[in-house]
């Protein structure tokens, strides 16, 4: 087991939010399908996984090699925005577990923090709906700085915000930009795959990996 003084020094908790805390990944791939083909372009499904918790500057360059220089972005994911919102304009679906597992974290000491790829005005509104915002110390989205994930900018601004060093911190993510932001961060990443499991080069980056959201609690056990 860890010793005394790192398990008191593992104190912070940083979640992704859609796929980790939110049931919500695979209506954003549904959603990102949709205004791609509005827009007269085929994807194949595969593919659009790779717009899971991808920055805005990335994700533009991602359409540009996927249908050219001239390819709308900001038009196809505004689509894709407006079909978020009114898909989770009453409720927010959660992974299980999630309401009861931060309660308990919260019990056992730990201080917890959002980070995002969602603007962070839409993500404190998605958390209150969902009921988990008091959980929370703090909600940190990537449009708070240069590049989002899987740059580790918005790991790295998260720590800074929170006063904690990254390797005292646990990361948890469901998808690959995620944890490749959380480990570049130098963070303790832990992965609960959502819509594909990592492959090898991926979990050579992993702390640990978990089936369920509820596994959290024996390993952050203190």
């Amino acid at each position: 087991g860890l010793c005394a003084k790192e398990r008191k020094s593992m104190n912070t908790i940083l979640f992704d939010m859609d796929g980790t805390l939110f049931d919500t990944e695979k209506h954003y791939q549904w959603a990102w399908r949709k205004a791609i083909a509005d827009a007269g372009y085929e994807l194949d499904a595969s593919e659009v996984l790779k717009l899971r918790s991808l920055g805005a500057p990335y994700n533009v360059a991602q359409f540009q090699e996927w249908f050219g220089e001239e390819v709308d972005y900001r038009a196809i994911r505004q689509e894709r925005v407006d079909l978020m919102k009114d898909m989770l304009a009453h409720e927010i679906p959660l992974k299980p577990q999630v309401p009861q597992t931060l309660e308990k974290l919260r019990q056992m000491g730990y201080s917890m923090a959002v980070v995002t790829a969602t603007a962070q005005e839409q993500a404190v509104s998605n958390l209150k709906l969902a009921g988990l915002l008091p959980f929370f110390d703090h909600v940190i989205s990537a449009s708070m700085v240069k590049r989002g994930k899987p740059a580790p900018d918005v790991y790295l601004y998260a720590c800074e915000v929170l006063g904690v060093q990254p390797e005292n911190c646990y990361a948890v993510e469901d998808s690959p930009n995620g944890v490749m932001s959380a480990h570049a961060a130098g963070c303790r990443t832990i992965m609960i795959p959502d819509l594909s499991q990592p492959d090898a080069e991926l979990s050579r980056l992993l702390y640990r990996k978990l089936d369920t959201f509820g596994e959290l609690i024996n390993i952050l056990k203190k």
